[in-house]
């Protein structure tokens, strides 16, 4: 009987000890744009910190990658793909930040873009861009989603919650964006 504690003890501490994928939310970590052509640009970094026994992720972009654009009265950071321009779009709200596992929905949130033609003289929120993160055993996959920036011009009601759902973003046409994926690891 005692072999058989011990023995499923062993168990437990294994399956909890080792993660559902190899990827470990700690430390800093390598954000990459890969683009519909394959290039990749690593555009900034992610930093996961343990806080209280939850994880909190932060985003710093490298802004020698990028080029300023102002528009609409505003500078933004952007990726020029010839073709098409994307601009990283800050967060502007506090937020906890916090991610987990099954949830990067704050991160996400924190990796949002806009994109528009060369041609386009100003922003146009309406076409927002919402990397949906999918944790694989090499890191975090990020797969775009159209979304309507305009929904976070003021704030949102709770600060807790993220306030692109997944009701909130539409699939966008394959291969129709410059930046066609976000990886970090």
């Amino acid at each position: 009987m005692r072999s058989m504690k011990a023995r499923a003890a062993a168990c437990a501490a294994l399956l909890f000890a080792a993660p559902a994928f190899g990827f470990d939310l700690s430390g800093r970590k390598t954000l990459t744009a890969i683009t519909g052509d394959g290039r990749e640009i690593a555009i900034g970094a992610v930093t996961f910190e343990e806080t209280g026994g939850a994880v909190r992720a932060s985003v710093e972009m490298d802004r020698s990658k990028f080029e300023d654009f102002f528009l609409s009265m505003r500078e933004f950071k952007c990726l020029n793909g010839g073709g098409q321009i994307v601009c990283h779009v800050p967060y502007p709200y506090a937020n906890p930040g916090l991610v987990s596992r099954t949830d990067f929905a704050w991160l996400e949130h924190a990796l949002l873009f806009l994109t528009k033609s060369p041609a386009e003289v100003g922003a146009n929120l309406w076409n927002g861009l919402y990397f949906h993160l999918t944790l694989t055993d090499d890191g975090l996959i990020g797969e775009p989603r159209g979304v309507d920036l305009n929904q976070i011009a003021s704030p949102p009601d709770d600060p807790t919650r993220p306030p692109f759902a997944p009701a909130d973003q539409g699939e966008p046409p394959s291969g129709a964006h410059f930046v066609a994926k976000l990886r970090i690891r």
